[in-house]
Order: C-alpha cells, then structure tokens, then sequence
C-alpha cells in the first residue's frame, strides 16, 4: 500500500486507511464474520496474501502476527438468524459495520473488497470509502483482514461443530459440499443452518390436483 491515498480531493495516510472483507458469505451453516485492518507504514508479514490462496496453516502463522503488529484490527460476526431475517447481503454489510466499530482506532478512509461500499446505516457512522474488486489481493490492509476474518470464522466453526456433530463443519467449515448437503437432508437442518438458503431450507412438492372424474 501506498503511503498516501488520495481520494475525493483528499489525501490519507496508510495508518488512517482501514482493509474490510468477510469470509463465509457463501456458506450453508454459520455466520459470515468479517475482518477490518489498518497496517502501519512499515511491517513484517511474508507471505500476506488473500487469504484463499493461503494454507491454513499459513493464515494460523499469520493471523497472530497481523494483530500484533497492526495499529487497530476489529472483527464482526453477523449469526445465521440475521442472515435469514435481513438477507446476506444485509448480514455481511452489518458484521462489516461491526469489525469496524470494533477497531481500538477509528479509522478516517476505508477499502472494501468487492463491488459494494458499506452503507453508512451499518457503520453507525460517515466514513469515506471506495471498493476495490479483488482487493484480497490487491491491497494488504484487506488481505490482513480477510485472513482475521477468515482464521477466526474457521476456528469458531470448528468449535460449533462439537456442538452440532454429525454435519462435518469442522471439515467444509459449512459451506455446500456434497457430504455437508447429504447430511442436512438425513439430519434436517439445525441452528446453525441458514433456513433461507437452498439446499437447506426443504423444496417444495409440487401439489397435484385431482379430478372429479
């Protein structure tokens, strides 16, 4: 990252600049947590990248390094109730307000990686911002985020399967994988499913009309 960002008019140094992104959005089971970082000017993170393209064991070797040496980092889960009531979307723009408000400083520019920009409703607040379309790997701030978002989604994941055994989210971490959607059908979906979504919530049986004749 550059050291000043200029945008609408104004400048922004790289500690004023906070990286948002989420991981889980596309699951079946569980909450979509998101992850927001501002990195220091200088740092010593090898290997940050997006966290897709990272080992788990990388992200674990990272994941306490990013928060040691960031100047503020925030996390923001949105829970699978409010995914159905509110819709995804909603959900990952609201635990995205939260990994912000979270943050010990108060970021003045915001990147979020993606197409969408963070409705200020879900901030709480007014901060400039602007999207950046793979920015996971683009811009390290979000990289940094979307590894605390997603080591931390992965390890709350692995402690929700001891509570609901028998789905396997320890293995796919609740996304759609053949096992995990064979075993929703067998078991019938439990608290940490997201009723809304297909494959979990039950399809409907077309009704056949009878005759009189």
């Amino acid at each position: 990252m550059s050291q000043v960002l200029l945008f609408g008019g104004r400048s922004y140094s790289a500690t004023e600049i906070a990286g948002v992104d989420e991981a889980g959005r596309g699951c079946l089971a569980g909450p979509v947590v998101a992850g927001a970082c501002i990195l220091p000017v200088e740092y010593d993170l090898p290997g940050l990248n997006d966290s897709k393209k990272l080992t788990a064991g990388k992200r674990e070797t990272l994941y306490p390094l990013i928060r040691e040496q960031a100047v503020a980092w925030g996390l923001g889960v949105a829970w699978p109730w409010e995914i159905d009531q509110i819709n995804i979307l909603q959900a990952t723009f609201r635990a995205m307000g939260r990994a912000v408000r979270a943050m010990k400083a108060e970021p003045r520019f915001l990147r979020i990686d993606g197409d969408k920009l963070i409705p200020n409703y879900a901030l709480e607040r007014d901060i400039p911002q602007e999207c950046v379309v793979q920015g996971d790997g683009k811009v390290p701030a979000i990289s940094a985020a979307s590894i605390l978002a997603k080591t931390f989604r992965d390890r709350l994941m692995v402690h929700i399967a001891g509570r609901y055994p028998g789905y396997g989210l320890s293995k796919h971490m609740g996304y759609g994988t053949k096992i995990h959607v064979e075993a929703i059908q067998k078991l019938g979906p439990c608290r940490m499913h997201r009723l809304t979504f297909r494959k979990v919530k039950p399809e409907e049986t077309p009704q056949v009309q009878g005759s009189l004749f």
